[in-house]
């Protein structure tokens, strides 16, 4: 199985929450690296924008970057600051809201 990383520059140092904008009225994401084992997505959440309650089939790991994000896992809000992280467990109902503008960098390992 081989995963090549696409849309981020490579052998240079950068700043993640860089490498994605905020879009007005949006949510917008880069997808980084994706196979059956592992997808990783950049994404910005323009204030009170979100993704709706979803389940997934691996374990999604997100790390905020910037802003606040509230994540909802089983009917319960955690609010995520730049820096900190959560995990997802796959088969668990969750939800993204930009609470603030809000980035993440988030990995899903299946």
């Amino acid at each position: 199985m081989n995963v090549k990383m696409k849309n981020i520059s490579q052998a240079e140092v950068l700043v993640l929450k860089d490498q994605i904008t905020y879009q007005e009225g949006q949510v917008v994401s880069k997808t980084l690296a994706q196979n059956n084992a592992v997808s990783i997505t950049l994404f910005s959440f323009a204030k009170g924008e979100e993704i709706s309650t979803h389940k997934s089939g691996g374990d999604a790991f997100v790390t905020c970057l910037d802003g606040v994000g509230k994540i909802t896992i089983d009917g319960i809000d955690y609010l995520l600051h730049e820096g900190e992280s959560i995990v997802m467990p796959a088969g668990h109902p969750h939800a993204v809201y930009g609470e603030e503008a809000f980035k993440m960098l988030l990995v899903v390992v299946f």
